[in-house]
């Protein structure tokens, strides 16, 4: 007799790569296609040189690269003592206060940024630089805390006893254990902080001024014109570039990271 063929859990896995390849992958080929496609249907970087001889967008790049970096470290020291507080609290307030960092992502990102825009309108804050840096921040602050919160709370506790029995003080230990086995978290959200900021033209556009605005504002403007889609699609082909070459290196340091823990467990 034979047995009854078994149902595979892979088979859960399909409707996910279905949805990768119409939603990710196929759109990613159309943006490469138009990229490197010049006006005549052939095979050509004038886009790119466009966009690189182009003052404007070429300013843009580095301004958004700029921002995202600021953002990013201002996002690190907001949230690194903050995390290393909840995670030395007790339980019962832990959980409190870092139910209070979570509650504004249940709301709409936009919501908060408009809701952000009115108390800057009754502080008398006009639109500047500043104030689209202060929203960036705002709305990626709980994306840094949370993996620098999380690594902390799993810290293995003896490490610190252990330096402290041998004699050292707290910013000896902090320094020389506690930061080092935190590199992980903080590659993990400097990650999801850096990238996002590219492309989140929103925050820039409802709090900046007119002279800060991140790449993702030029390219929506030029996907928005019928003649603008190849410049549109190089430039999304140079911000894609970036972005892998930040996941590289968070990926690389954060590997290097982990066996420095692993090699500190077998010590």
């Amino acid at each position: 007799m034979k047995k009854a063929k078994v149902f595979r859990p892979t088979a859960f896995a399909f409707p996910y790569i279905a949805v990768t390849v119409v939603f990710v992958i196929v759109p990613l080929l159309l943006v490469t296609v138009y990229a490197f496609r010049g006006n005549d249907g052939s095979f050509s970087v004038e886009n790119f040189t466009y966009i690189f001889t182009n003052e404007a967008y070429r300013n843009s790049l580095f301004k958004t690269v700029g921002i995202a970096f600021l953002a990013t470290l201002l996002c690190l020291l907001v949230s690194y003592p903050v995390a290393f507080v909840l995670a030395s609290a007790p339980f019962n307030k832990m959980a409190v206060l870092a139910l209070l960092f979570v509650i504004p992502m249940w709301m709409n990102f936009v919501l908060r940024i408009v809701a952000l825009k009115s108390v800057f309108t009754w502080m008398g804050l006009k639109p500047s630089f500043w104030t689209g840096v202060i929203g960036l921040v705002y709305d990626f602050l709980p994306y840094m805390l949370l993996p620098i919160y999380t690594v902390l709370s799993n810290l293995d506790k003896s490490y610190v006893e252990a330096s402290k029995d041998l004699g050292s003080n707290e910013f000896l230990t902090f320094w020389k254990v506690t930061f080092p086995l935190s590199i992980p978290g903080i590659i993990s959200g400097v990650s999801m902080v850096f990238m996002p900021i590219f492309s989140a033209y929103a925050v820039t556009g409802l709090l900046a001024d007119a002279g800060t605005t991140v790449i993702g504002r030029g390219i929506e403007q030029l996907f928005s014109q019928p003649s603008g889609y190849g410049a549109g699609s190089a430039l999304s082909f140079v911000l894609l570039l970036l972005v892998f070459l930040v996941m590289f290196a968070s990926s690389a340091i954060s590997r290097k990271a982990n066996k420095t823990l692993k090699g500190a467990k077998k010590k």
